[in-house]
């Protein structure tokens, strides 16, 4: 019930700005602990195996932190009258529904008043590619391809942990996502550093994504656009292709659902990567097709709030 009501809560409220300003939040709370200590134990002296053992150590040390101080809090909460109200307010803080939609319903404004400088502009702020030479289509489906992995990422998993184990639960991946995204790539200073917070990442977003890829899939079912078909179809096609055993998923069913065709070459630091293409359909996507990826995503969103309502009617009863 306190992850139906969190959902809810975070759908029409989300996190305001104001208070990010004034004293952030637990995402960026959780960064400074990883960045603290890649600075202190990511020492690029010592060998490959050391600095590995290091991440272990650093991402282990992220978790426990993260598990004592949210775990104690809920424990507290749940003693006081109305603790519940001030637990569903924190769990709301871990969940990225509407901040997510608004990012990118912001970019197809942008395409649509302000043309294609300000939408770079906007695309920057959700992605990590480089941005300054991207055309219409490629900041449309660079837009798009954010909306379907980061509904994974940002609203269904942390959803599930939520409802799977409370507060600590969507805390602990919120931990694990975020020390994926800042230290589990392969660059030279963090191949060995952040192999276990990546590896970590991986094991904890396997359910997720596949059963985000089948929201979409369900969605497609209410838009007489869509193809519920296709969007399975295709995410078991590509998927696989991606570099990532997760990422691919809700990107190609929503491409299969859609008929986009999304994915392929992007540049990172002025370095082209050739990623695999997801579906097989329209590339020369417009802010139009921003706005159908999000009538998709506002379906699936409105499934598994009601995925969750019977869940938590069904565990209070039984």
């Amino acid at each position: 019930m306190i992850a139906f009501l969190a959902a809810i809560l975070e759908r029409f409220v989300g996190y305001p700005a104001w208070l990010t300003d004034r004293i952030g939040h637990p995402v960026i709370w959780i960064g400074r602990l990883i960045d603290a200590l890649d600075s202190r134990q990511n020492d690029p002296e010592k060998s490959f195996g050391s600095r590995k053992i290091a991440g272990v150590l650093a991402i282990a040390i992220v978790v426990l932190a993260v598990l004592i101080v949210t775990l104690g809090l809920q424990q507290v909460l749940r003693f006081l009258p109305f603790g519940w109200l001030i637990e569903i307010l924190l769990a709301s803080t871990l969940i990225a529904q509407k901040g997510l939609r608004d990012a990118v319903l912001a970019v197809a404004r942008a395409l649509r008043e302000q043309g294609i400088e300000g939408a770079r502009r906007e695309v920057a702020h959700i992605v990590g590619r480089d941005t300054a030479e991207l055309d219409e289509a490629e900041i449309s489906r660079a837009a798009i391809e954010t909306l379907a992995e980061n509904t994974s990422d940002g609203v269904i998993a942390p959803l599930l942990f939520l409802a799977l184990f409370g507060l600590p639960g969507a805390a602990i991946y919120k931990a694990i996502n975020t020390a994926d995204s800042m230290i589990g790539h392969r660059s030279e200073r963090h191949a060995a550093f952040g192999w276990a917070s990546a590896k970590l990442d991986d094991l904890v977003n396997f359910i997720p994504a596949r059963l985000t890829a089948g929201l979409f899939a369900l969605a497609a079912r209410a838009m007489p656009q869509a193809d519920p078909r296709a969007a399975w179809e295709t995410a078991r096609r590509d998927a696989p292709n991606h570099a990532s055993p997760n990422a691919g998923w809700p990107e190609a069913a929503m491409a299969g659902a859609l008929g986009f065709g999304l994915g392929g070459a992007r540049a990172y630091k002025g370095e082209t990567l050739d990623l695999p293409k997801m579906g097989k359909g329209k590339r020369n996507l417009t802010a139009e097709d921003i706005a159908t990826a999000i009538s998709l995503y506002d379906r699936a969103m409105l499934i598994a709030l009601g995925i969750l309502a019977v869940w938590a009617l069904f565990s209070m009863v039984f």
